[in-house]
């Protein structure tokens, strides 16, 4: 007879020809089964006492009782019980670093000198893990909460003039209920940018979820604790003003968070796959792409389904959630520092330095910035405001900042070989070319800027023609100047016209001391 017991639709076909009078032999012929099967079946019928007909009115447990007694308990194998009681020690040794199953076996061995070998230990042990790798179906609530979590591939950004890559962080976003999807990718994973992330796609949303719920993020979470983790405290402004709770997977628990890592999947081989081929040169080129691509991903239909997560999103969870505020939230920091004698206060974060009027050198200042701007406070007075440069010892400069002496200099060092060359060409073409001769007369270009400024202001004393025409008169000499220029002018030898320089040339008056052509014969 077969070792695979028979269903219980076969039994009652067998009791059901019985009781129509068929043979043994007719039986196994006509559902297809051997005839000592039929007979082992038939067999146990006759210690029921039972006719066919009686048996066919009961239910499938109870007629399966019948034919399929509980098998007699054996003698339990010493080495079995012994096993099951080590088990969960077993199971706690193995999820230590390094510790394998044969090491395990060696150990139980030692101590068990005739217990189980080696195949049958990892079997017991195999059974024993497998009740403990149960997972649980969970019924996620519409609008009650989303997750989030940075894709683990990043995405290049190529600079266009240097070719230098970048690899930006993609932050992924899905409520659990309808798979609603918002990415957006980041210059890096700061704080700030997260946060600021968050607000669009809670914008994307159009509302605001009951909770929002994170991996352990190292800027969100500041100690992970399986039932009270602490948030950082700019976390929790952030969701106190959009009045959600911030909530903290378990660590090493990633079916807390298994929609987010199923949708970061399905990010890529729908939206990562699309743009493969693509060379992204800016932030927002990148996002614009990616949205473009994410608008598709949710317009999808799922598989086998006649709805999108767009659809399911609508209909069951945007009327759920919560409204947004009216503004986004715009994370802020405050810190203190000393005006420098520079005029410069540092802010220490990109360590980039910003004006502050002059007369405050020296005092203590606050400066409260955030992703855009920066504003520099004395007491409760606002200084200064600038846009924020996270450029690395670099200075942002307003002019009207700095004592005189520095604005000079500043003026100074925005000049150019361009700029006069430019300021001197809409004057005229002979006040180019001297200062083009002056800009050429210095191995460092830059010490003859303080000549060309100078030829440039007599242009605003005498005028632009008798620039120009000194400029022409000066180009006559072997040497082009300032001075040259500047005496030109104060004598008036720039009025003078070059028939009258001709002439005073060639009639000089006759004296004995003068010696003539006949003299070099």
């Amino acid at each position: 007879m077969s070792n695979r017991p028979l269903t219980m639709l076969q039994i009652r076909r067998i009791l059901q020809l019985k009781s129509n009078g068929k043979s043994n032999r007719e039986i196994a012929r006509e559902i297809h089964l051997s005839r000592e099967t039929v007979n082992e079946y038939i067999r146990r019928l006759n210690p029921l006492e039972k006719n066919p007909q009686d048996l066919l009115v009961l239910t499938d447990p109870e007629l399966s009782s019948l034919f399929y007694k509980e098998p007699s308990s054996q003698a339990t194998d010493w080495r079995w019980s012994d096993l099951q009681s080590r088990l969960p020690v077993l199971y706690d040794e193995l999820q230590k670093p390094h510790a394998t199953r044969t090491i395990l076996w060696e150990e139980y061995r030692q101590m068990v000198p005739e217990g189980y070998g080696h195949s049958q230990f990892c079997e017991h042990l195999s059974r024993y893990l497998e009740t403990k790798r149960a997972v649980m179906h969970f019924d996620h609530v519409p609008a009650a909460s989303m997750m989030f979590d940075f894709a683990g591939d990043k995405i290049a950004l190529v600079n266009e003039q240097t070719g230098e890559i970048t690899w930006c962080p993609v932050l992924v976003c899905v409520l659990p209920f309808s798979g609603f999807t918002y990415i957006e990718a980041l210059p890096t994973a700061r704080r700030d940018y997260l946060l600021n992330a968050l607000n669009n796609a809670f914008n994307y949303l159009g509302g605001v979820p009951q909770s929002a719920k994170t991996d352990n993020m190292a800027q969100i979470v500041k100690k992970s604790n399986r039932y009270e983790p602490t948030f950082d405290e700019l976390a929790q402004q952030w969701s106190l003003h959009y009045g959600t709770t911030l909530m903290a997977s378990r660590i090493r628990k990633p079916r807390d968070k298994a929609s987010a890592e199923s949708h970061v999947n399905a990010v890529y081989n729908r939206v990562y796959a699309a743009l493969r081929n693509r060379i992204f040169h800016f932030i927002g080129q990148m996002n614009e792409a990616l949205w473009a691509e994410l608008d598709k991903f949710n317009d999808r239909n799922f598989q086998r389904l006649d709805y999108s997560r767009r659809d399911r999103f609508s209909l069951h969870e945007k009327p759920l959630l919560l409204p947004l505020p009216i503004e986004p939230f715009i994370p802020k920091h405050k810190v203190e520092a000393t005006v420098q004698r520079n005029c410069h206060v540092t802010l220490g974060e990109d360590w980039h330095h910003y004006s502050v009027p002059n007369q405050n050198i020296g005092k203590k200042v606050h400066i409260i910035y955030d992703t855009d701007h920066v504003e520099i406070y004395l007491n409760t007075i606002r200084i200064a405001s600038h846009r924020r440069d996270y450029g690395r010892n670099g200075y942002t400069t307003l002019e009207e900042h700095l004592p005189p002496a520095q604005k000079h200099y500043l003026q100074i060092k925005g000049y150019s070989k361009e700029y006069f060359v430019e300021k001197a060409t809409a004057i005229g073409s002979q006040t180019a070319n001297a200062v083009g001769r002056i800009l050429e007369q210095k191995i460092f270009v830059e010490q003859t800027y303080n000549s060309c400024l100078g030829v440039l202001r007599l242009g605003e004393k005498y005028g632009n023609d008798r620039l120009e025409a000194a400029c022409n008169r000066a180009m006559a000499g072997y040497k082009v100047t300032y001075m040259v220029i500047k005496n030109i002018l104060e004598r008036g030898l720039d009025k003078v016209s070059p028939d009258q320089n001709q002439n005073l040339l060639t009639s000089l008056p006759d004296h004995e001391n003068i010696r003539g052509e006949e003299d070099y014969q």
